[in-house]
């Protein structure tokens, strides 16, 4: 079994860099749209609070996280943005502190886990190393949508491995949610690593192929950016559909982001 400490690791790490880009910002800017529709940066931060929350009950108190599920089976459709909302109203000093306890309470009740346990969801049942891989993922996709808001650029790093991995793991699931069939085909998908290694996934000889740098694959798959402006490429006709609906995330793919122009900063 490989060791899953990377991960661990690797979440703590995604956390403090996003944690970097919204420690010193002022109530005002709490409080700037972000590109995800009807959100702040508050509502982002407020997101992965709520969402670090459930998963520490996932892993520490099941009978508590049962009934955070039947919450969300009242308002299935509502239930993310309503947590959201509901943690944007905390004064923005408070809401970091409650994610700062949140995250290193989650990221220590996976770290010390019982290897082989496996923990509720809202979707399958998952591993410690799983839920840290998909907290990691998360972390990373709205710490974009801040960095996007404050116009700063983040250097990409090997951590995107396991957003990648989700990326291509989930390419059925991104078939279901639009109500297609996947393909029967396995796909050959080489993502360049940011440091210069190749991540490959899929029979080498597949015929249906995906290649491209590991940050616009993320971009594409967290639907963070739009694929016309991504040097992600396909090879085969269903490889190239699957690049329109790819999703790392569970739940509907959302609006997306629009395709920049000459006139797009």
């Amino acid at each position: 079994m490989a060791d899953p400490t990377p991960v661990f690791d690797d979440l703590r790490a995604e956390s403090d860099e996003l944690d970097r880009l919204v420690a010193e910002l002022s109530p005002d800017q709490w409080s700037l749209a972000t590109p995800a529709p009807r959100w702040t940066i508050a509502h982002q931060i407020a997101h992965l609070a709520w969402t670090d929350h459930a998963a520490l009950l996932a892993v520490t108190d099941p009978d508590a996280f049962a009934k955070e599920v039947e919450k969300a089976l009242v308002a299935p459709d509502t239930f993310v943005d309503e947590g959201a909302e509901r943690g944007s109203k905390t004064p923005p000093a408070e809401l970091l502190a409650e994610w700062r306890k949140g995250r290193t309470a989650l990221a220590d009740a996976l770290a010390s886990a019982p290897a082989g346990a496996r923990f509720p969801w809202y979707g399958p049942p998952m591993a410690a190393a799983s839920m840290a891989s998909a907290r990691l993922m998360e972390t990373w996709a709205h710490g974009q949508d801040v960095a996007d808001t404050l116009g700063v650029e983040r250097p990409p790093t090997d951590r995107l491995r396991h957003v990648a991995r989700i990326g291509v793991r989930a390419r059925d699931y991104a078939y279901f949610v639009h109500g297609l069939t996947p393909p029967t085909e396995e796909f050959r998908v080489e993502i360049e690593a940011p440091s210069g290694d190749t991540w490959a996934y899929g029979p080498e000889d597949a015929r249906q192929r995906v290649t491209g740098p590991a940050l616009d694959f993320c971009l594409l798959v967290t639907r963070r950016a739009n694929r016309a402006d991504l040097a992600v490429t396909a090879e085969g006709e269903d490889a190239d559909r699957w690049l329109d609906i790819a999703q790392a995330f569970a739940g509907p793919p959302g609006e997306g982001r629009p395709a920049k122009t000459e006139d797009t900063p």
